[in-house]
């Protein structure tokens, strides 16, 4: 990342038209820096907070995303337990998270445990933004007050990509059908990403010869599913072009 003014705050900003979020993820994580991505996309706005190479907490101003909307959503909370919930929540001081242990409704340790699976679910949700301006913001951030998770951005970044909902223009990244891939893992990086047996078997399937479409029609799972975890592979430098490109990180972050 280009550096600024000494007296200018470390911010930078990249478009998702132009450049996709799991690029702009890894380049944040090469520079292992804490600091706040911000994404916004009309009047919705949502931070992930990163630290060490890690997310340590996510929220979001859409009221989807909410602790309330998402349980209910998730099957957790019964429509009579989210209206209740709702009602003494607006009678009442107290964060809805206290409400919900209050009303007997969740043990503190299972509302622990929503509150990491709604903090999850605020980051996978980034990756079907197509659009929209991204800002990471470096520097060190208030930490009270917030419920914290570790999810290492390598992790972030294969899972983000096989939750895309739709990652068509993200595989049209990896090239044309024809083009050949090399291994550029070691086992240390293997490890971070944590893959799985069938992930390790595609990634084992690039040996600089197979194609592009090869791989796609004769890994371990569909065509798309292939496609979507090679550019994961080529995000995270697992793999290369046969033509000497490490990957397709030409961020664009502008500083503020």
């Amino acid at each position: 990342m280009p550096e600024t003014d000494s007296a200018k705050p470390y911010q930078y900003r990249g478009d998702l038209a132009e450049t996709a979020l799991p690029e702009m993820l890894f380049t944040i994580y090469m520079h292992r820096v804490p600091g706040v991505i911000e994404a916004r996309q009309g009047e919705i706005l949502k931070r992930v907070f990163v630290r060490d190479g890690a997310v340590i907490h996510a929220s979001s101003s859409d009221l989807d995303d909410s602790l309330g909307s998402f349980l209910r959503q998730e099957g957790r909370l019964t429509e009579v337990q989210f209206a209740n919930t709702m009602k003494a929540r607006e009678t009442s001081d107290k964060r809805y998270g206290e409400v919900l242990i209050q009303e007997d409704v969740l043990t503190p340790a299972e509302l622990y445990e929503a509150i990491q699976d709604q903090i999850r679910s605020i980051v996978w949700s980034l990756f079907g933004w197509n659009e929209g301006e991204v800002t990471f913001s470096i520097g060190a951030f208030e930490e009270t007050n917030i419920i914290r998770i570790h999810l290492p951005l390598r992790q972030v970044i294969l899972e983000g990509i096989k939750r895309a909902p739709d990652a068509k223009a993200l595989v049209a990244r990896l090239g044309r059908k024809e083009t050949v891939f090399q291994p550029t893992w070691s086992p240390e990086t293997l490890i971070e990403a944590a893959l799985n047996r069938e992930e390790l078997e595609l990634l084992r399937m690039v040996d600089g010869d197979r194609s592009l479409y090869e791989l796609c029609t004769k890994g371990p799972h569909s065509p798309a599913e292939n496609a979507r975890l090679l550019y994961a592979f080529f995000i995270l430098r697992l793999i290369r072009r046969a033509d000497g490109s490490s990957g397709v990180l030409k961020i664009k972050f502008r500083p503020e």
